[in-house]
């Protein structure tokens, strides 16, 4: 792949200085036009040879376009916070909102590529390594982002040529340093990995393009017209694209039998046996949060569940066994436009716990496959792929020592239909009913197929989901304490 940024291309003075006015009209009025529209963003990921400019690069972005609308993120080496989340958290929370752009710096490959080199991981993990990262890529180009991955790339005597000429002069010395040195020697062996890793990366809607580094005319000319040309075309279809229907999609055909109508709902538990098992059980999950080993991991708790199915309720029995500090709930409700501007699950990632801590959503990021899915407000495709995004977040969390533990708690039509009635006629529960409860119990069976297929697709053996008869709620909140000390003490035992 690198074959063609061998040859030292060349641009004299005179013809570089012609073309980049015009150049920088045009890119910025291309992003002035991103910022109005507002309807994608744009991710540019800078990588490549120590010494081929990947700094200088992002400089002219700043330069030539206007800097406010452009975030630079150059995350560098994972501090120890960092590493409390998964490896991809330090960039999902980074990622630009719709009409902005956004840089990344020396980022998501030089770590996986720098650490192969130095035989840090082997090459099953190094592709595991690129696996993430494409699918994270795909995840940003399925949700509208416009992304361009540019390999900037010296040959071994251009790279020994330009650490030379740099050092020779006062003012640039500090841009060589011993670990550039020090690269350099291994120049083979970047090379190779490189060349692995960019093969392995390299997909239609988001190819590498590779640049020669040496001449800075060339480069920039190179990157910027790359970046205009796409630009101008993705805004152009952006200006005839179809807008969204918000019709909800017919509710596919299943069987009579599923794994949501023959869950048993009768289980009961008495006042007395209740209270007994509510301290037992909140003890010792007190007790598990306090064990040493539980400071090395972190926990997600899911509730989902039928409207009125009592997940606030069981929630109140969970957080009051731990310390205050140690947890925080997560209402999910309609998104807010910011949360609108980025990928989906955006506004789920920046609520991830650090180690030791409990974060528990009341509702979550299976929205998008329940109420999204029923209601018609994301185009079918999108619910569709949904389901594969959501299992690997789960995966990268439970890969990063997180555990996460899935309830849905579900009641009868007849159990929610007595609940709604005493809701409305007792005052200080009337704010728990709403004009949408009342939409959605109407539409019990789409979204109990929804459940189904949810079910299906994303109870995993390392997160499955846990179906909660809720009908009693005494039973319900026992049920999920239970099981809830259950996974912890699982792993407790594993580390």
């Amino acid at each position: 792949m690198f074959e063609a940024a061998e040859l030292g291309h060349v641009i004299d003075e005179h013809s570089y200085a012609e073309q980049v006015p015009k150049l920088r009209e045009n890119l910025l009025d291309a992003q002035f036009d991103l910022v109005e529209s507002s309807r994608f963003e744009v991710v540019i990921i800078i990588a490549g040879m120590d010494g081929a400019g990947k700094g200088e690069v992002i400089h002219m972005f700043n330069e030539w376009m206007d800097p406010r609308h452009i975030q630079t993120h150059a995350p560098g080496a994972r501090t120890e916070a960092d590493r409390e989340k998964p490896p991809m958290w330090r960039y999902w929370r980074a990622l630009p909102a719709k009409g902005k752009i956004g840089i990344f710096f020396d980022a998501l490959y030089s770590e996986a590529i720098s650490a192969r080199v130095y035989k840090q991981i082997d090459n099953s993990e190094l592709d595991q390594a690129l696996d993430r990262i494409s699918r994270f890529e795909r995840l940003l180009v399925d949700e509208g982002a416009l992304v361009f991955k540019f390999w900037l790339h010296l040959s071994e005597n251009l790279q020994k040529q330009r650490f030379k000429t740099l050092e020779k002069n006062p003012q640039t010395r500090w841009r060589v340093t011993a670990k550039d040195w020090d690269n350099h020697e291994r120049y083979a062996q970047f090379h190779r990995v490189a060349e692995r890793a960019l093969r392995q990366t390299s997909f239609n809607d988001a190819p590498w393009t590779i640049v020669e580094g040496y001449d800075f005319r060339y480069r920039n000319l190179t990157v910027a017209n790359t970046l205009l040309q796409a630009l101008q075309h993705r805004l152009q279809q952006s200006r005839v694209a179809v807008p969204l229907q918000h019709v909800p999609p017919e509710t596919p055909a299943t069987d009579d039998v599923n794994v949501i109508n023959t869950l048993d709902l009768t289980p009961s538990l008495g006042k007395k046996a209740y209270q007994k098992k509510l301290l037992k059980w909140q003890g010792r999950l007190n007790r598990l949060s306090r064990k040493k080993k539980f400071t090395g991991m972190s926990v997600v708790v899911v509730f989902e569940g039928n409207d009125a199915a009592g997940k606030g309720g069981s929630i109140r029995r969970v957080i009051n066994a731990f310390d205050a500090r140690q947890y925080q709930v997560v209402l999910v409700s309609a998104p807010t436009d910011e949360e609108l501007a980025h990928p989906y699950l955006w506004r789920f990632w920046r609520h991830l716990p650090g180690r030791g801590k409990i974060r528990i959503f009341d509702r979550s990021w299976y929205g998008r496959v329940l109420v999204e899915r029923v209601e018609g407000l994301c185009r079918e495709e999108d619910w569709m792929r949904a389901y594969g995004e959501i299992n690997d977040f789960e995966e990268q969390l439970i890969r990063n020592r997180t555990i996460v533990v899935k309830f849905w708690l579900a009641i009868s039509k007849e159990e929610q239909l007595r609940r709604f009635k005493a809701r409305e006629t007792t005052p200080f529960k009337r704010f728990k009913i709403t004009a949408e409860d009342w939409r959605n119990r109407d539409k019990w069976e789409k979204h109990e197929s929804a459940v189904c297929d949810m079910v299906e697709r994303t109870s995993t053996e390392i997160a499955p989901w846990t179906l909660v008869s809720a009908n009693d709620k005494r039973y319900a909140r026992i049920m999920v304490l239970k099981t809830l000390c259950h996974c912890i003490e699982n792993q407790l035992r594993q580390r």
